[in-house]
């Protein structure tokens, strides 16, 4: 992915600078970066802010896990709704 791309992803998310220099999403947005690197695939979801320096981005998880991947073995971004649940539906039950 070049990085007008993802510049373009990150737009389109409406992502915002922390005071720490985090690209953070908004409130209970979420993403998954999809990666691969000769052959080998690697997902990261649950992505609430990134950080981009010299062709490495820095992608940290809502569990606080911090992946480093190339941005050039990335290959596709997708945007989660995030953890709200709606409150007309609950686990396990239809309706």
């Amino acid at each position: 992915m070049t990085e007008d791309m993802f510049r373009t992803v990150l737009d389109s998310a409406s992502v915002t600078t922390d005071p720490e220099g985090w690209l953070r999403l908004p409130e209970g947005q979420l993403l998954t970066l999809y990666a691969a690197h000769d052959g080998v695939a690697l997902n990261i979801a649950k992505v609430e802010a990134l950080r981009i320096a010299h062709g490495v981005i820095r992608a940290r998880s809502n569990k606080g896990e911090t992946f480093f991947v190339a941005r050039e073995d990335l290959f596709a971004v997708s945007l989660d709704g995030g953890t709200k649940v709606s409150a007309g539906r609950k686990a396990g039950f239809l309706g």
